[in-house]
């Protein structure tokens, strides 16, 4: 099947079980700022110089693939998606970020009032995906005051992942530790 398929050419594209809506519609605009979010984390990664910032951002994609593909989906839609093998965004993947905030925060990367992108590169990007993640939260939230969000979950961690770009970011800017 080519990557043309021309069913978008009116303004509209497919949700899970194509159900079709405009794609300006909420819960598009959600998912696409999740996308582009994942693209962000992946330039991230690519341009950490930290091995467990790399191996934290990869994790991150990987759950955001996760929770793309839950809010392409219609509410009443969602059983069957769980039915079909699917997976939810779900409160241990909240907790994982969690515990990275907790190990970042034990090596006592400090910080002290507002942070000022653009230190390092690596921090730079991380910078840069934090907003993007802010931005993909309102739009999710958008969705939850029209009450499309099926999972709460879903802001939980896009809240708690922008906290933890914040601090990878200060730790990238932080100089390496030895021994």
């Amino acid at each position: 099947m080519s990557i043309v398929t021309k069913t978008g050419d009116q303004g509209t594209t497919a949700l899970m079980y194509n159900r079709r809506v405009p794609k300006n519609h909420p819960r598009v605009e959600a998912y696409g700022n999740v996308d582009e979010l994942n693209a962000s984390v992946g330039q991230a990664r690519a341009t950490a110089r930290d091995e467990f910032v790399r191996g934290c951002l990869e994790a991150i994609q990987k759950d955001l693939i996760t929770l793309m593909g839950e809010l392409a989906t219609a509410p009443e839609d969602v059983e069957r998606y769980v039915k079909d093998g699917y997976s939810v965004v779900r409160p241990e993947m909240t907790e994982a970020l969690e515990k990275a905030v907790k190990q970042i925060e034990a090596k006592s990367v400090k910080f002290t009032g507002w942070a000022v992108p653009g230190a390092s590169l690596g921090s730079a990007c991380l910078d840069v995906a934090r907003t993007v993640c802010r931005r993909a939260e309102r739009g999710i939230c958008a969705l939850q005051e029209k009450e499309q969000l099926q999972n709460p979950e879903i802001m939980i961690y896009l809240n708690r992942l922008s906290d933890l770009l914040w601090l990878l970011a200060r730790a990238e800017e932080a100089p390496p530790q030895r021994g």
